[in-house]
C-alpha cells in the first residue's frame, strides 16, 4: 500500500509540474502581449486520512493555476488616441464583434484591461482581436441620464458614425469695453460681435453704445441681430463717477433682454437659442467702464463655430470620449464607464486579454472614471504585460528540478516493486 501510494504521489508530482509548466510557457510566450495577466500556479497537500502513526501512505499534491488579473502592468504611452488603459482598478466594457449588434440580453458582457481600438468599416470603435468597445451615449453636456449601473442594458456599441461634422451654435459671450467719460449727449460708438447658429452659419450683433447725459455718466446700449434684423438688447446704463467703483457700473435697467445685477450676465434671444452676454455686474468695472480715455472693446471672446469636421476621438479625465472637430470644438459622444468585481482573480479568462463574470469575481458594478474603487481609464495608452522574463526563468528551473525529483520518485518505486518480483524467484 505504501509503495503503491508512492507511486501515485510522484506521479501528480509529474502532472502538477507540467501543469506549471505549461503557465510559465504562457507566461513567457505573452512577455509582450499588451495586457496579458500572468498565471500563477499553487500547489496544496492531499492529506491521506487513514494515516496513523504507525504507518504512512502519501496523499500527494493538487495544483490550482490562476489568472493574476488583479496584477496591474506598467502604462505606457503610444500614438493613438484611443488605445485605452485604466491607471488603477477597474475593466473596461466589451463585447465581441461577431455578437456587437445582438439585444442586450443575448450579448456577451465582457471587460478588459486595455485595448488598443480603432475605427471599422463601419465606424465601430473595435480591436484588430475582435473585441467592440462599450459605452454610455451622452448629451451635450456629457449626463448619460438614468443609467443601470448593476446590469450591461444600458451599455451600446460605441460607434463614431453620425458624428463625422458638428455645428457648435454660440450659447455664450463676454465683452469688456471702454466707454470715454465726458462724451457730449448723443454721440455713438459701435462694435459687431459675431455669433453662430446651429447651422454653423455666421451672424452679427451690431452694439450700438450712446451718452445720454453726461453729468449723471448714463448711456444707452442697443443689441441688434444682423439675422433678423430685431433689437434683441436694450439697456440704460449709468456708472460710478467716484468712490470706490468709479468707472465701473451703477446701475443697469434691461428695457430688452434680461440682465442679472449680480452675475452681470445679459441674456438675449439669438436666432437658435438664448445666448448669455456678460457685460458686467454692478458695482464692477470688469466688463463695461467709463474712464477718461479712448472707446476700446479690448476683451470679446465667444463660443460657437461654424461647421466641424472630425478629426479624432479623444478620452477626458472622467472618461467621456470626446469627438475633437478641425474648428476646435469637443463634443462629448460617449461616456466608458469601469466596471469593478470584488475578486478580479475569479474572472474567467477569454481570448484577447478578455474576461467574463463567474462565480468567483461575484457581481460587476459600473463606476464612472475616477470613482469609487476604479482608476481613471486614459487614452494614448497601453498596459504592458505583467510577465517578469527573469522570475518565469527561475521558476522554469524550479520546475525542471521538481519534476524531475518526481520522476526519480517514480523510477525508485519501480526499481523497488522489480525487486518485490524478484523475491519470488
Amino acid at each position: 500500500m505504501g509503495i503503491s501510494s508512492s507511486l501515485n504521489a510522484g506521479v501528480m508530482g509529474l502532472n502538477v509540474n507540467a501543469q506549471r509548466l505549461s503557465g510559465i510557457s504562457d507566461n513567457i510566450a505573452n512577455s509582450e502581449t499588451n495586457g496579458y495577466k500572468r498565471a500563477e500556479t499553487d500547489f496544496t497537500s492531499l492529506v491521506n486520512q487513514g494515516n496513523s502513526g504507525s504507518f504512512y501512505n502519501a496523499g500527494g499534491v493538487r495544483a490550482n493555476t490562476e489568472r493574476q488579473v488583479s496584477l496591474q502592468g506598467s502604462i505606457t504611452a503610444t500614438g493613438n488616441s484611443t488605445d485605452l488603459a485604466i491607471n488603477g482598478n477597474g475593466l473596461i466594457p466589451i463585447t465581441t464583434v461577431s455578437e456587437r449588434e445582438e439585444s442586450t440580453s443575448t450579448r456577451p458582457f465582457m471587460m478588459t484591461t486595455t485595448g488598443s481600438f480603432s475605427r471599422d468599416d463601419e465606424g465601430y470603435l473595435r480591436t484588430n482581436g475582435g473585441l467592440q468597445l462599450l459605452g454610455w451615449p451622452v448629451d451635450e453636456t456629457g449626463d448619460p441620464g438614468a443609467v443601470s449601473r448593476e446590469s450591461a442594458v444600458d451599455l451600446v456599441p460605441v460607434r463614431l458614425n453620425g458624428f463625422d461634422f458638428a455645428p457648435n451654435a454660440t450659447t455664450a459671450a463676454e465683452m469688456s469695453v471702454n466707454l470715454p467719460a465726458n462724451t457730449p449727449a448723443g454721440e455713438t460708438f459701435s462694435m459687431t460681435l459675431e455669433y453662430f447658429d446651429g447651422l454653423g452659419t455666421s451672424h452679427s450683433l451690431n452694439i450700438d453704445y450712446t451718452s445720454v447725459d453726461p453729468a449723471l455718466s448714463s448711456w444707452n446700449m442697443t443689441i441688434d441681430d444682423s439675422a433678423t434684423g430685431a433689437t434683441v438688447g436694450d439697456l440704460d446704463i449709468t456708472f460710478d463717477a467716484t468712490g470706490a467703483n468709479a468707472g465701473g457700473i451703477n446701475t443697469v435697467t434691461a428695457n430688452t433682454g434680461a440682465y442679472d445685477a449680480t452675475t452681470g450676465v445679459l441674456t438675449i434671444a439669438g436666432v437658435d437659442g438664448p445666448i448669455d452676454l456678460t457685460i458686467g455686474a454692478e458695482g464692477s468695472a470688469s466688463g463695461l467702464s467709463l474712464y477718461d480715455s479712448e472707446f476700446a472693446p479690448v476683451k470679446l471672446t465667444k463660443n460657437g463655430s461654424t461647421l466641424g469636421f472630425l478629426e479624432r476621438v479623444e478620452m477626458s479625465d472622467s472618461g467621456i470620449l470626446e469627438g475633437v472637430y478641425d474648428t476646435g470644438f469637443r463634443r462629448p459622444l460617449f461616456q466608458i464607464p469601469i466596471a469593478n468585481v470584488s475578486n478580479p482573480n475569479g474572472l474567467t479568462p477569454q481570448n484577447g486579454q478578455a474576461y467574463q463574470i463567474s462565480n468567483d469575481s461575484g457581481p460587476f458594478y459600473l463606476w464612472d472614471s475616477g470613482t469609487g474603487p476604479v482608476g481613471n481609464v486614459t487614452g494614448y495608452t497601453l498596459e504592458s504585460s505583467t510577465t517578469d522574463i527573469t522570475e518565469e526563468l527561475t521558476q522554469l528551473i524550479e520546475t525542471q528540478r521538481a519534476y524531475s525529483s518526481n520522476a526519480k520518485i517514480v523510477q525508485t518505486v519501480d526499481e523497488m516493486l522489480q525487486e518485490t518480483t524478484n523475491l519470488k524467484r
